[in-house]
């Protein structure tokens, strides 16, 4: 596998200093970028901690029974049983479901946490098992219930579940019923060119979903599907089994909630005074906690002692929560700033693998970790990649277009180009024969003024609708140009709906079955055999 590396556009200075080491974003974490410097720092850490953290066996069992039902693979098995032995480690990274697993990303974060896995296993000398974390229990519904895949001529279309869900219950609680799962099916089958793997492709989705009733069942089983054979163990934030375990956690976040709260503003304080924004919203009544309320995830405030929602849906005091929870603990859901503090009170965390956004926000989280008796994991930027197919870079080179020139300025680049393909100038010479017009009009129009008042408006619309009839010429003329050169301007949409689609990077929008159906599974090995090194860097890859 062929890769050469490329500057992509984050959106997060937050996590761009992070990458590069930059000592004010530094100063906001445990560890820097250079996780290999603190790993075994790490591994000692939670050797030390390991009273702070669910009972191991007890996890295990958990994970067992929901692995045997979604992601049922004699390596994964294998991994439940290492995660056992007492000096095993942990690195994890997780994403909401998607479908179809969502855009590319997703895989390329599962990846991650595989090859960091094999890298620390390697470094340490003890098992450390990767584990992927659904977040299930997010609720955006209209983030999730759609992607996104280019047609046989390479055009971008948006495959959606059909059906309106209307209510803000966590998405694995979304039963998805066979016909609109079918729906789909049909258009990906349809979208994706005939190739020597889509009869089987189209045969393993179809399974799959047949199988699942919901979103977040079915995310898992696709997952599986590619990475079960690596180990990668499978857990859903949702799973009330899940709920059990995490019980006296929650327990705790409750108990502490006060303290915690505090240390969430204070890290909001720290990340400002380092000179960024926040990146998720610290309320000083939030209790950082979700409650779900006849199929309505509610989002907890803390005020004049009682745990309520803005609308007034709920109203608890702290005995009161805890007695639901006691009775009802899948009722419970973390938010963002507190599901991190889940995750290492359920996992002996070595590292964990982050998108841009997600290692902004954990730069908020450092001293609810202390307040927590908690240390902040190691924290690793996800592999990211744009794939390069040979017809992209064919026409790239054609046109002399660098990678950061199709980021960056291709509107313009095309532009320039198509200028250049003809003698006849199209700004030049309309721009000159407005110049003329007004000349020779504009003092028609003051004379005619003179003869009568009211011939003065009928000039005035006159010229508005000569002006109208050059531009139409103008726009007709473009059109003409364009016409000429519809084959090459197909080339270059073809470039930019293949890297930048819909002017965002390919990662981040396309679905990975239209390069499972092109090229099988194995290249997903591959991005994991190359992959030692985490420093954010992105890097473009032919397959």
């Amino acid at each position: 596998m062929k890769g050469i590396t490329e500057a992509l556009r984050s959106g997060s200075k937050l996590a761009e200093d992070y990458l590069c080491t930059t000592d004010a974003a530094r100063s906001l974490y445990e560890y820097d970028i250079r996780w290999e410097n603190g790993l075994h720092a790490r591994a000692e850490w939670l050797k030390q901690s390991e009273h702070t953290r669910v009972d191991r066996h007890e996890l295990a069992a958990y994970l067992r029974l929901y692995n045997k039902r979604v992601n049922d693979h004699d390596k994964v098995h294998a991994s439940i049983t290492r995660l056992v032995e007492e000096d095993a480690l942990v690195v994890t990274g997780g994403q909401q479901s998607g479908l179809f697993t969502g855009p590319l990303f997703v895989i390329y974060k599962a990846a991650s946490v595989v090859a960091a896995a094999r890298e620390a296993e390697q470094q340490l000398k003890r098992p450390v098992v990767p584990v992927f974390w659904i977040a299930g229990e997010d609720h955006d519904w209209d983030e999730v219930n759609h992607t996104y895949l280019p047609d046989k001529q390479g055009q971008i279309h948006k495959v959606k579940l059909q059906g309106h869900f209307k209510g803000k219950d966590s998405v694995s609680y979304v039963e998805v019923k066979w016909d609109q799962w079918e729906t789909v099916l049909n258009q990906v089958e349809q979208l994706l060119p005939d190739t020597m793997h889509k009869p089987g492709l189209i045969k393993l989705i179809t399974e799959i979903h047949q199988s699942s009733t919901n979103l977040s069942d079915a995310f898992a089983r696709m997952i599986s599907a590619l990475f079960a054979k690596t180990g990668l163990v499978l857990m859903d934030a949702a799973d009330p089994e899940l709920r059990k375990l995490e019980k006296p956690i929650f327990e705790r976040l409750i108990r502490k909630n006060d303290s915690l709260r505090e240390a969430y503003l204070q890290g909001a304080s720290l990340v400002e005074q380092a000179g960024y924004s926040t990146s998720a919203e610290v309320a000083e009544d939030g209790a950082n906690l979700f409650y779900i309320h006849e199929g309505t995830r509610l989002l907890l405030m803390l005020k004049d002692n009682l745990y309520q929602d803005r609308k007034g849906l709920v109203s608890f005091t702290e005995e009161r929560l805890l007695q639901e929870l006691e009775d009802h603990p899948e009722r419970f859901s973390n938010n963002v700033l507190t599901r991190p503090l889940m995750q290492d009170s359920l996992l002996p965390v070595a590292a964990v693998i982050l998108g841009h956004g997600e290692i902004a926000y954990w730069g908020l989280t450092r001293e609810a970790f202390r307040t927590f008796g908690l240390q902040m994991p190691i924290l690793l930027p996800r592999l990211s990649f744009t794939i390069m197919e040979e017809v992209q870079h064919k026409y790239m080179k054609q046109y002399g277009l660098s990678f950061q020139d199709v980021q960056n300025q291709l509107e313009e680049k095309k532009a320039q180009w198509l200028t250049q393909q003809e003698t006849f100038q199209v700004d030049e010479q309309f721009t000159q024969i407005r110049e003329q017009f007004m000349t020779l009009y504009r003092p028609l129009l003051d004379q005619v003024a003179e003869v009568h008042p009211g011939l003065n408006r009928i000039g005035e619309a006159n010229l508005a609708k000569m002006n109208e009839q050059i531009q139409y010429l103008e726009r007709q003329v473009r059109k003409a140009i364009e016409d000429k050169h519809q084959v090459s301007l197909r080339h270059w949409n073809g470039i930019q709906n293949a890297l930048f689609p819909m002017g965002k990077p390919q990662e981040r929008v396309h679905n990975a079955l239209f390069y499972l159906n092109r090229y099988g599974t194995d290249w997903i090995e591959e991005l994991i055999k190359a992959s030692a090194e985490f420093r954010g860097e992105h890097k473009v890859i032919s397959l």
